[in-house]
């Protein structure tokens, strides 16, 4: 199949379900009142609650969202063919994935940019609240460390990639200081420097890699583990614009851009896909992921279709950076389906290798030569690329040699393959490196939140104290996991957990729904993907203790069970408390909870000093 087809298939949906569905949650469901104060006004402080400009917050949401999921799960479900990530990534990023994002960002925006165990509080109980808490604490440790992973094994003895990854970092302190500092609301200005000196990086570390110094950035697996908590720590503690904003902001248009020279590639190279519609391995025994394609292909491909992870963004860093109302459906539902795109961009870069070079990859030589195949292209990838390629798991590489193929069968471009890779490999990082440092930080505030009931002060987001021993506990956390983990042991256990936290976010959604919304039927919008993500994450959480867990009887083995035992047990709880509740309003035992933020009108000049800056 010429991977064109699938290329504008995807775009036409993903587009008709913009303009017309997510104009009718907007204007119907949500009833959107762009003359209503938000958080970011109502609460500013400098810090955490910062009115921030709609494309720069764009920046920053999508960057926080699109971390390994959209990337990393497409590759790995193509072991199954290209056809059930395909139509998974495409539906379920129109019907469910960005519909769970638009309601939880404007049910946090009404509350007053609260986080989503809060939000369960009220709505839906003590109970929920407690366990929301818990399961979220949960999940976003597990998630973090499955978004790491993919880090770890790409940059692994590399100093290429690790370099050109590092020097993103001060370029981000650059831009967030240029911005803030010294030449304010000068976007498009530091843009271009921030721009200019990463695509600087990728050239200079093409230099390093063939110098004497080329030694300083080559890291073993587990010294980078403790390189990215450290990451993580540092840009949970600094200012938000010094850091978190303009890392995300810069690095989520360095990837749209990538991604959309990667569909112009694909439509100059038309390139054919390789991988067939189904393999064999839909029944089971897969290389990369041990289970069938139900319910296998829905928790590993995440991030693209629907994500969990999603609401902890939408319910807390975002909801307090929004300057109006009416960007929650250019900002919530958009970076969904610039997601979902980004993720269909992904499966095809992985199903353009032959079958048996998509495998060489991502299975360790051992596991491969068990399979019987033949490489086709892999020496001369090898070489082109100037890495050695084969045995390296985890999705990185693998979407990262794809990329470099398409881009290499443009006319006159095949020469420059190997900085096509690195490049790629920043790419992939960037995407990753910004969910890590949001999600750290979201960490930290529910943490606070929760220890916050027994010890007040941790509330008080200004005590440095409290925010520094938080984002430690969070860093460390995910740390441990990184650094005992595998690809085989955390991303099966982060697709279960990153989709538990999505039917959390879900039940949380519906409830909302069913006190605000003017007709009770508009609940159906996140019922119907509850029901479908309850019976995928409870199977395939099930068959991950009985099938992957178990038979495995380590100490790392053994840790999972218990997480995912937890999670299982609290989302039990959390449905069925939701269950109660819907019952209850429906039949009009319950009367409709009341937002939690003041209906405070946004000032007319201030609301027009806004439509000008935009």
């Amino acid at each position: 199949m010429n991977s064109v087809y699938l290329l504008i298939a995807g775009l036409g949906v993903f587009a008709l379900g913009y303009r017309f569905y997510s104009a009718f949650i907007a204007a119907k469901v949500l009833s959107f009142d762009e003359t209503r104060r938000t958080p970011a006004y109502a609460k500013s402080d400098g810090r955490d609650f910062v009115p921030t400009n709609r494309f720069v917050l764009f920046g920053h949401h999508f960057a926080a969202i699109a971390g390994a999921g959209p990337l990393i799960g497409p590759v790995l479900a193509a072991q199954f063919g290209f056809l059930p990530g395909a139509v998974w990534i495409i539906f379920g990023a129109v019907f469910a994935g960005a519909v769970h994002d638009i309601v939880i960002l404007f049910a946090s925006v009404r509350n007053g940019g609260e986080v989503l165990h809060n939000i369960a509080r009220r709505y839906m109980g003590r109970l929920s609240g407690i366990t929301t808490a818990l399961a979220t604490l949960f999940i976003i440790i597990t998630a973090l460390a499955g978004l790491a992973i993919a880090v770890v094994n790409s940059m692994n003895e590399s100093s290429w990639g690790t370099f050109t990854i590092g020097f993103t970092i001060p370029v981000a302190l650059l831009v967030g200081w240029y911005m803030k500092g010294l030449r304010p609301d000068k976007i498009a200005e530091a843009s271009v420097i921030g721009v200019v000196l990463v695509l600087g990086g990728v050239i200079l570390g093409r230099v390093i890699q063939q110098s004497s110094a080329s030694s300083w950035f080559m890291f073993s697996r587990h010294q980078l583990s403790i390189m990215l908590a450290v990451y993580g720590f540092a840009a949970s503690v600094l200012p938000v614009w010094l850091l978190l904003a303009p890392r995300d902001y810069l690095s989520t248009y360095m990837k749209l851009g990538t991604i959309a020279l990667l569909a112009l590639g694909i439509v100059i190279a038309h390139p054919y896909l390789q991988m067939p519609a189904l393999t064999s391995f839909v029944h089971g025994g897969g290389p990369i992921i041990p289970g069938k394609v139900w319910p296998y292909v829905f928790i590993t491909i995440a991030c693209g279709a629907i994500s969990g992870f999603h609401a902890l963004i939408s319910s807390g860093t975002t909801p307090k950076m929004l300057k109006n109302e009416k960007d929650i459906r250019f900002i919530g539902y958009g970076a969904m389906i610039t997601e979902g795109f980004v993720a269909l961009m992904a499966l095809i870069a992985a199903s353009v290798l032959p079958p048996g070079d998509y495998f060489a990859i991502n299975t360790m030589p051992a596991v491969f030569a068990r399979l019987g195949m033949g490489t086709v292209h892999m020496n001369e990838l090898s070489k082109l690329v100037g890495e050695h390629i084969t045995g390296r798991p985890g999705g990185a590489v693998s979407l990262a040699v794809g990329m470099a193929y398409i881009f290499g069968n443009i006319p006159g471009l095949k020469t420059l393959m190997s900085y096509w890779y690195h490049f790629a490999i920043m790419f992939e990082a960037l995407f990753i490196l910004t969910t890590i440092d949001a999600g750290t930080r979201v960490g930290r505030y529910i943490l606070q939140e929760s220890i916050g009931s027994f010890v007040p002060r941790l509330k008080e987001v200004s005590w440095w104290p409290g925010v520094i021993l938080t984002s430690a506990v969070i860093s460390i956390s995910w740390g441990y996991l990184l650094y005992f983990g595998s690809i085989g042991t955390i991303w099966p256990m982060f697709g279960v957990a990153n989709q538990l936290l999505a039917v959390i976010a879900l039940t949380i959604g519906t409830t909302y729904l069913l006190n605000h919304s003017p007709k009770k039927a508009y609940g159906l919008i996140t019922f119907i993907p509850f029901v479908f993500m309850l019976a995928v994450t409870f199977t395939a959480g099930v068959e991950n203790i009985f099938d992957i867990y178990l038979p495995q009887a380590t100490t790392t083995a053994q840790v999972n069970i218990f997480l995912t035992t937890a999670m299982l047990v609290l989302v039990m709880l959390i449905s069925a408390d939701g269950i109660r509740n819907w019952f209850n309003i429906l039949s009009g035992r319950s009367l409709p909870v009341a937002e939690g933020a003041t209906d405070d009108r946004m000032p007319e000049d201030v609301r027009r000093s806004i439509d000008n800056l935009e």
